[in-house]
């Protein structure tokens, strides 16, 4: 039966934070079915949270760094071929703000790396999706939008 016919279909909505420092962004390198991948700090948005929430937050605990936000990049979907699940990734830009080395990644992470953004366009075999470089190009490219865009009604 088709979402058409009847069938409720959801994505999985997710979201993902551009952290530039020096000219290098911030990377997460995580295992994923056996294989390293590379990604940005990304993750599910959890019930009841802002998607601006949901970005420090995974930014957080896949890196061990605060971020402050300063722009919404966009949205992209994705449908991973292996699996057919969508995603809707809602990403944003980010500026480094503290980082505590103490803090324990999430379950996944092997380590949170800067890159140069060549140096992640020359992996982009190990991407986990092809959202990764996407969501780069456009910040590198400067698409910014205001985060005032995004609401979060309570």
């Amino acid at each position: 039966m088709s979402y058409r016919e009847g069938r409720f279909w959801q994505p999985d909505v997710t979201v993902a934070t551009v952290v530039v420092a020096d000219g290098r962004l911030l990377c997460v390198e995580e295992r994923v079915k056996g294989r390293l991948v590379l990604n940005q700090p990304a993750g599910h948005l959890e019930p009841d949270e802002s998607l601006a929430d949901a970005a420090l937050r995974e930014t957080r605990e896949e890196t061990g760094w605060d971020v402050r936000l300063t722009a919404f990049l966009g949205a992209y979907q994705w449908k991973a071929p292996e699996t057919e699940r969508h995603y809707l990734r809602f990403a944003f830009a980010a500026e480094p703000e503290r980082h505590d080395p103490t803090r324990a990644l999430d379950e996944g992470i092997v380590q949170a790396l800067w890159l140069s953004p060549q140096e992640l366009l020359d992996a982009r075999d190990r991407h986990r999706s092809p959202m990764v470089w996407q969501v780069v190009a456009d910040h590198l490219a400067g698409h910014r939008s205001p985060l005032t865009l995004l609401q979060h009604l309570t």
